[in-house]
């Protein structure tokens, strides 16, 4: 039996006793519903033209072959509208295997609206399906027509008495539109979920983490030692307290009394100063220069995050760069410095830049992602950074210089190129594109200005502060040597014992241990050889890399005449540009951004990998070896960094008043006296550190052998009226029995405290006069006789009859007394100068705790 071309196609006009009308032809802008084809609808073939067939004929779903008694299965009847809608769905299909509009044409769909001609009578045996039985008994195969029953509706209702249905239910409950509070709280989680928010997560907790124990005690520990960190607590309680009550004298701090412009000894940390204002005394300058301290950690990777991130690579690069960049082995060795620590602005800042200048080392320069808003960030940030000192300050400035350089170079070459300068648009051969819109440029003037100013304004006080003879000697001394970038410091948990041996070979181990680690080395070494940056870009990074070493070595390259001593070398010694090593700062933070785009490169290649696998997701093995450049470089990070007990501070330190002295006095104790003097910040003598090294030895010299007349004379000339001596602190100092020296005869006064001696200076606090007939004044052990005189007296007294002896002028004023015969112990020079001496003792005689 043949097949038909379309078996509910009517049949040509006057055949088989069948209408000649085809039904009319559905419009154009109806769209056809698709049809799908079963075995039972394929095209039939064309009889010979000899046999007559019915128009339309039921394909059965099984073709029975003559001789066989298997019965075929005829499809259900349709109804008129489902006649309809099928043949509607073949307004554009195939009509014998090719496409409608052909060349065949195809038939006429009828209106949907009107019954199909091959559509039978309800009730009626259709014509096209008694056909087939005809043939077939003609054929001798018996057949057994059966006709399937039209399935019964569903009913719509429920029956009386049954529960709701819960889908229908379920489907009937309109969406509910969010509350005000979630609306409200929708952008704040957007903020709190965004990469950037849980970068600054991960920063702090991994900064607790690598700084541990110091947040373990708080309140009673500093990191490393008791010497800087002291005295930097002391800086910041400060600048706090004086901001508050008197902000004029701001750089006078009541440390090194007399001299002025003391808070200029050293970098201020003026950019802390709004937190510092919170809290007040020792325990609060501890507890605050302790989280300050793991703050630092955390703005350092923080800030290496977004730079990274910003030059193009991904976020686990940019993570491995960011511990590479915090944790380095070579900044365990600062750890006492909160000045070195307070580094992350730097990288922040450059991100901020880049970020406004839509530029990125991955992609370029991109004008669309520009922003002016970004711009002004980035110089806010590194006016601040600024503020904290200017041992990372200056350096930094030369590289905003630089970059500001580059900007002004490459916008007159892109406006060269703009106006037609045919010559040069040859030789670049590429599109003129503007570098930097009017907003840019004026965000740029004023950022730079900004930026100059408030470092000129806070270099006012450091100028005035006397320079050292000795600066270039110390530029020398401590400048390393090229293996120390292979050494480790002894904070190192991982190189500390293993460098031990070539650690005690350098000069000052403390700032010639330069090993940025061995994981950064070989990540950026692997990182020239394959990485996501461009090769020109590798190369650029590895040229700088060089640069920095060059000027991290001092002068140990070329003597340093054409490298660092005409960029550092000029500026006073208040600039602390004495110590070369402290550049490594910029040597990390090129070799994580040349390790960033190896880490990068590696990821892409094992995601790549991944995508292969069924199901496409990286097996634990894949996502270890992803982390491994994480785990590592936060293992060359792990310290072993002591953390000491603060001294309690005395009792005697929170009651005195006034212009004081405290003994002991030594160059690390000093510093702890500073930050015990918290309390009231009453005028001290005592100061530690650096600067007025030469001044605070000559005082110490001076005092050795007090209470005397020689060390009493001196400090009442430089304005000191107590001496506090501490009784648990002079144990094994030359001050351990002045405490009981008698000292009425020295015109002075003492009090006996539970825990210090004060000795008043002041003669209105001396004693009274000693009884009628007592002459002489008890001589103290090795000094000459002192002349005999009424002690106590605060003006010229009348002399008294028969004393011929007696000096015109009464010891104890406090103007510059003239010097009194006999005393071996004041030198012959007026006391009480504050300005250095015009020839400084050599380098190697100053103290080795005050170059530290």
């Amino acid at each position: 039996m043949t097949e038909q071309q379309h078996p509910i196609s009517p049949a040509p006009a006057g055949e088989n006793g069948l209408p000649s009308t085809a039904p009319s032809r559905p419009e154009a802008s109806a769209p056809a519903r698709p049809r799908r084809r079963f075995g039972f609808f394929r095209a039939k073939k064309a009889k010979p033209p000899t046999e007559a067939k019915p128009a339309l004929e039921a394909k059965p779903d099984v073709e029975v072959k003559p001789g066989t008694e298997e019965a075929p299965r005829i499809p259900a009847q349709r109804t008129a509208a489902s006649s309809g809608d099928a043949v509607a769905g073949q307004v554009e299909g195939t009509s014998g295997g090719k496409p409608a509009g052909s060349g065949t044409s195809a038939p006429a769909a009828p209106d949907p609206g009107k019954p199909s001609p091959a559509a039978p009578e309800p009730g009626k045996p259709s014509s096209a399906a008694s056909e087939p039985g005809k043939e077939r008994a003609a054929a001798g195969t018996a057949t057994k027509k059966k006709v399937p029953k039209q399935r019964a509706q569903l009913p719509t209702s429920r029956p009386p008495g049954a529960p709701p249905d819960p889908w229908t239910v379920f489907a009937t409950i309109p969406e509910q539109p969010p509350s005000r509070v979630r609306r409200a709280l929708a952008p704040v989680v957007r903020v709190l979920s965004h990469e950037w928010a849980l970068a600054l997560y991960a920063s702090v907790l991994l900064a607790v983490l690598m700084t541990w124990p110091v947040l373990r005690h708080p309140l009673g520990t500093l990191p490393q030692d008791l010497g800087d960190p002291a005295r930097q607590a002391w800086q910041l309680a400060w600048a706090g307290h004086i901001l508050i009550t008197d902000p004029v004298r701001l750089w006078q701090a009541n440390a090194y009394f007399p001299l002025a412009d003391s808070f200029a000894f050293g970098d201020s940390l003026l950019g802390y100063a709004p937190l510092a204002m919170i809290g007040a005394g020792p325990e609060a300058a501890v507890l605050r220069y302790n989280v300050l301290f793991v703050v630092a950690h955390a703005l350092l990777a923080f800030g290496a995050y977004a730079l990274v991130r910003q030059l193009g690579a991904r976020p686990t690069g940019a993570a491995v760069a960011a511990i590479a960049f915090a944790y380095a082995p070579w900044r365990l060795a600062q750890e006492g410095h909160l000045d070195i620590i307070s580094a992350g602005g730097i990288p922040l800042a450059l991100a901020m830049l880049a970020r406004g200048h839509g530029w990125s080392l991955r992609y370029g320069l991109r004008p669309d992602r520009r922003s002016a808003g970004w711009a002004a960030a980035g110089w806010v940030v590194a006016a601040w950074q600024v503020t904290l000192g200017f041992s990372l300050g200056i350096p930094f400035a030369y590289v905003l210089g630089l970059i500001l350089l580059t900007l002004l170079v490459g916008s007159i070459v892109r406006r060269l190129r703009q106006s037609g300068h045919r010559p040069l648009v040859r030789l670049l051969h590429r599109p003129a594109v503007p570098l930097l819109g009017w907003r840019l440029a004026v965000t740029d003037t004023l950022g730079a200005l900004i930026f100059a100013g408030v470092a000129l304004l806070i270099a006012v006080p450091y100028t005035r502060v006397p320079d050292s003879s000795t600066r270039t000697q110390e530029i020398d001394f401590f400048s390393p040597p090229l293996h120390s970038l292979l050494i480790g410091p002894a904070e190192s948990r991982v190189w500390g014992a293993a460098h031990e041996t070539t650690r005690s070979s350098l000069g000052w181990a403390a700032e010639m241990s330069l090993l940025p680690g061995v994981v950064l080395y070989a990540l950026a070494l692997a990182g020239l050889a394959f990485s996501v940056w461009h090769l020109r870009h590798r190369m650029a990074l590895m040229v700088a890399v060089t640069v920095a070493v060059v000027l991290t070595l001092g002068t140990n390259y070329l003597g340093g005449h054409y490298t660092y001593l005409p960029l550092f070398g000029h500026y006073p010694a208040s600039f602390d540009q004495r110590i070369p090593g402290r550049l490594m700062l910029w040597v990390t933070l090129l070799l994580v951004i040349l390790a960033a785009g190896a880490v990068d490169d590696f990821v892409r290649r094992a995601l790549h990998l991944a995508a292969q696998r069924v199901p496409p997701w990286p097996g634990p093995w894949l996502r270890l070896a992803m982390l491994t450049p994480l785990i590592l470089v936060a293992l060359e990070g792990w310290n072993s960094t002591p953390h000491p007990a603060v001294p309690d501070q005395p009792a005697a330190m929170r009651t005195v008043t006034g212009s004081m002295l405290v003994l002991p006095t030594t160059d690390l104790g000093d510093q702890t006296v500073q930050l015990w003097s918290t309390s009231r910040f009453e005028p001290l003598a005592n100061g530690g550190g650096t600067f007025a090294a030469v001044r605070q030895s000559e005082l110490r010299s001076r005092v050795a052998s007090f209470p005397d007349e020689g060390s009493i004379q001196y400090l009442r000339s430089i304005g000191v009226t107590k001496v506090v001596l501490l009784r648990e602190q002079v144990v094994g100092t030359p001050w351990e029995r002045a405490g009981d020296i008698p000292v009425d005869a020295l015109n002075i006064r003492r009090e006996d405290l539970p825990d210090a001696v004060v000795f008043h200076l002041d003669p209105a606090a001396a004693p009274q006069q000693p009884p009628p007939g007592q002459t002489t004044v008890p001589q103290q052990p090795g000094q000459t006789p002192i002349p005999q005189q009424q002690p106590g007296l605060t003006t010229a007294p009348q002399q008294q009859p028969g004393l011929t002896t007696a000096p015109q002028q009464q010891p104890g004023l406090t103007t510059a007394p003239q010097q009194q015969p006999g005393l071996a112990t004041v030198p012959q020079q007026q006391p009480g100068l504050t300005t250095v001496p015009q020839q400084p003792p050599a380098l190697a005689a100053v103290p080795q705790e005050t170059l530290s």
